[in-house]
């Protein structure tokens, strides 16, 4: 079941500049999406539509069976948690803390829910020894960390992130990877996010749009897409060396049914060879 779709959006900014052309996707109820595309693809403007930040020229965009309009703005915004690619976008409370309570305070609910939804949040993204320290003290991943928790305590039913590795180094991109695994698998929440990073693709996503120029320009399972070398390439896409390994094995008769996690593919080359 389609739980948030767009039907043929259309963006422009100011000046005529095209940021989106018929742009169709769906995101299905606890699914996860990855949208792909390079720098100025047009990603990040698309996941602004979502949450009313910015309103489609033209077509139509869908939540739970309902269109997006001014009238259940503020509802559909309960529904939807966007988490920007600057986590200092949205982080600006004196504590963390104070910091993840802001949205369920927001949303009038009762002192004793804003503290266990708090102290969930906390204890979910493994950030509860940061609880009082100051936003601005903290690391990169530390901030994303906090900025997901806060989203989360706000209990949205479908979770958009905007390039949720930027700016983390290896180590932190692993750490954020396994978190946002866990959390798809134990909070049963819609995932959607955009990335460029493709490695991060294959370890999280069902399905993938490609896009490129403010189009959509493939779709498909994350095996139908990276088996399409030449699309992403179209796409201005940096493809994995594990990925071009297995296309370049598959090519010479080697078929690996393995996926393209890493894991998965050491397993099934070990496999192969110790035949």
């Amino acid at each position: 079941m389609t739980i948030l779709e767009t039907r043929s959006i259309s963006y422009e900014y100011r000046g005529g500049i095209i940021a989106l052309q018929d742009v169709s996707v769906q995101v299905p109820r606890n699914g996860c999406v990855a949208l792909l595309g390079s720098n100025g693809a047009g990603k990040s403007t698309l996941l602004k539509h979502f949450n009313g930040v910015l309103t489609p020229k033209t077509g139509e965009i869908w939540v739970e069976g309902e269109r997006i309009s001014k009238e259940n703005l503020r509802t559909v915004r309960q529904k939807i948690g966007m988490v920007f690619q600057n986590p200092d976008d949205q982080i600006f409370a004196p504590t963390v803390r104070e910091d993840i309570a802001f949205g369920p305070i927001n949303l009038g609910l009762p002192s004793e829910i804003i503290e266990e939804r708090v102290q969930q949040s906390l204890e979910l993204l493994e950030i509860t020894k940061l609880a009082d320290r100051p936003p601005h003290q903290l690391s990169g991943g530390e901030k994303k960390r906090v900025a997901i928790a806060g989203i989360l305590a706000m209990n949205p039913e479908i979770l958009v992130l905007d390039e949720p590795t930027s700016g983390l180094d290896p180590a932190g991109i692993r750490e954020l990877t396994q978190l946002l695994r866990r959390l798809v698998q134990m909070k049963r929440i819609s995932l959607m996010f955009s990335t460029h990073h493709l490695d991060l693709v294959p370890e999280l996503a069902k399905y993938v749009y490609v896009m490129h120029q403010g189009r959509v320009i493939g779709e498909g399972t994350v095996e139908d897409i990276f088996a399409n070398i030449a699309l992403l390439d179209e796409a201005r896409l940096d493809v994995p060396i594990l990925t071009r390994l297995i296309t370049s094995l598959q090519n010479r008769g080697v078929s690996l049914s393995s996926g393209y996690r890493f894991e998965d593919v050491e397993q099934a080359l070990y496999t192969l060879i110790t035949r």
